[in-house]
């Protein structure tokens, strides 16, 4: 979950030591000093060093640092910088690894977990503290945080991570109890969670950053709207610095981790993001060394790019590093199910057909993503889609559908808007191809309305939009994290009540009932067949208008070692450092 990660998309941070340009930092070119020991990545050898400054760039600002407000990617990667979890990803793998939970015992049916949290792990110090020195963390905070997790409170964007699974949480969201039962403080370092239903997903779950651990000092001396830009973590990296252009982070000195070497972590000084919507400002800024990596390219710049690598590589001496994967991601544009005008589901199930995916991503997305044509989750991993039926383009069952709800060729269909995130122009020439697409296919008029992202989420939400461009980018490798978007069981009654992470209000009680018990299945066959068995039952709702699965591009300065891409483009910079 996450909420909806809105292309934006869906980690990191930064600046430069002071606002002024010309030092040192600001061109990008901080003393190195030698650290212990040589990093392996394939067949070369990199002596490690610390210091230096990583620069990322952001095509949308970020909404909220503090973990249980992080609804889009951009949060999302900055705050796992700051905070962190009993676990965390694998950047290569997506595997969860431990991170503050030293080790863990699971009992039997995977219900009841007991944690046994790292010692000598302290908070950044901050003026929350008395003296303003960071104290360690102990398995109380982590009960803190979970129970508050699962608390009924303005801004909390997250607690469906454990009000649906975990025992008790329900009743203490609906304050029919003053604990969650099934959170249970051991000692100073053992915590115990008993879940409502066995979930082979919930160490991944953890690693979500609504699950993120926080000081109970640094809510009561900020409260939670002070927190979405004052943060107070564990991790590797500090907030220094926030401004509307930028985010600067610097090295936590008091880091607990340490490498194979005996090198305390991290590596990298200061970690810089700077919020430049341009997506061709961006290549420029990083052609020209201001920026250490771009993810994802202008489209119209997309050959010349390649090309351009592609001909250095055969000389032999390629100016920067080129990745690539296929995303755990999909862009969709949302129907809202409680909207008037699209109760029909011939209206839907029409609005599929007139859309040619084949065409949006051969002519206007130049190749570079696959069309969602199995429903809404990606095939990856264990989880095979090929069975999940989709819609293809059929412009003639579009037009046949239309006529027979009352609208033939698009006559008296209501005014209707599609409500866009601004950041990026990828953005709006989907949009634009769509809307071209839907007036030649059935006769739609189909009005664009970019809105700043943090406002689009919230009138999302609330249930004042009736089409809706968002995506979902995996907060966790499973394909729950998906078909969650979409379990009734989250829709509030009030319509106009935040409806999270179910934007679409979309309501099916077998639907809900397959992805129970696929979550609840201990068997990865069997948890597959009911995940199937959800999307299918998407499909035949048309419950959404699945576009496409992004393919992550990401280019990296030389100097750059220790960054590989993954599927969620979830970035950990604490083992990142620059090479001479």
């Amino acid at each position: 979950m996450k909420v909806f990660k809105f292309l934006v998309l869906g980690l990191t941070t930064a600046v430069m030591m002071s606002c002024g340009g010309g030092n040192s930092e600001e061109q990008g070119k901080p003393e190195l000093r030698e650290a212990e020991g040589y990093y392996q990545e394939g067949d070369k050898k990199y002596k490690i060093y610390y210091g230096g400054i990583f620069r990322i760039n952001e095509v949308e600002n970020f909404k909220n640092l503090f973990p249980h407000g992080m609804i889009d990617a951009v949060s999302s990667r900055i705050g796992t910088q700051i905070y962190q979890g009993l676990y965390k990803f694998d950047q290569r793998t997506l595997e969860p690894v431990n991170c503050l939970a030293a080790s863990e015992e699971v009992g039997e049916n995977a219900k009841v977990w007991t944690f046994h949290i790292q010692k000598g792990v302290f908070f950044q110090d901050d003026a929350c503290f008395s003296g303003g020195k960071g104290r360690e963390m102990t398995a109380k905070d982590i009960k803190y945080c979970f129970e508050m997790l699962c608390s009924n409170y303005p801004g909390n964007t997250s607690h469906e991570l454990f009000t649906q699974r975990v025992v008790g949480a329900r009743d203490y969201y609906d304050g029919k109890a003053n604990e969650v039962s099934g959170i249970k403080l051991i000692d100073d370092y053992t915590l115990e969670i008993t879940l409502t239903s066995s979930f082979s997903g919930f160490k991944s779950l953890l690693a979500h950053p609504g699950c993120m651990i926080f000081p109970k000092e640094a809510i009561d001396k900020y409260g939670v709207e002070g927190m979405a830009k004052k943060c107070v973590g564990t991790g590797p990296f500090m907030v220094d610095q926030i401004s509307d252009n930028q985010v600067r982070l610097v090295r936590n000195p008091n880091y607990w981790e340490k490498d194979e070497n005996g090198n305390q972590l991290p590596y990298l000084d200061i970690v810089k993001i700077t919020f430049t919507k341009d997506k061709k400002s961006e290549l420029s800024n990083f052609r020209k060394k201001n920026l250490d990596m771009i993810w994802k390219l202008p489209v119209d710049e997309m050959e010349n790019v390649l090309a351009s690598l592609e001909e250095a590589q055969m000389g032999g001496n390629p100016e920067f590093r080129y990745q690539q994967v296929n995303g755990l991601n999909t862009q969709f544009y949302a129907f809202n199910a409680t909207s008037p005008i699209f109760q029909d589901i011939r209206v839907r199930k029409a609005f599929n057909y007139a859309v040619n995916r084949e065409s949006l991503i051969k002519h206007t997305l130049k190749g570079e993503n696959e069309p969602a044509e199995h429903g809404l989750v990606p095939k990856f991993g264990k989880y095979d889609n090929s069975n999940v039926p989709g819609f293809e383009y059929d412009p003639d069952e579009a037009k046949k559908l239309m006529a027979e709800a009352g609208y033939p060729n698009g006559k008296g269909f209501p005014e209707l808007t599609l409500y866009i995130n601004e950041g990026g122009s990828i953005n709006t020439i989907v949009a634009t191809t769509l809307q071209n697409q839907l007036k030649e296919s059935i006769g739609v008029d189909v009005t664009i309305e970019p809105l700043q992202l943090d406002v689009l989420i919230e009138r999302f939400a609330t249930g004042e939009t009736d089409f809706t461009r968002t995506s979902w980018i995996a907060d966790f490798p499973d394909p729950s994290n998906f078909l969650w978007l979409f379990y009734g069981k989250n829709v509030p009654d009030d319509p106009h009540a935040r409806s999270l992470p179910n934007f679409s209000r979309y309501k099916n009680p077998v639907f809900d009932e397959y992805l129970e018990k696929g979550m609840a299945s201990i068997d990865p066959d069997e948890q597959m067949m009911y995940y199937n068995m959800c999307d299918s039952i998407l499909v035949a709702d048309a419950a959404l208008l699945p576009l496409y699965h992004d393919q992550y591009i990401r280019l990296v300065q030389n100097d750059i070692v220790g960054f590989p891409i993954n599927a969620m483009e979830y970035r950990d910079l604490t083992r990142v450092f620059k090479s001479k």
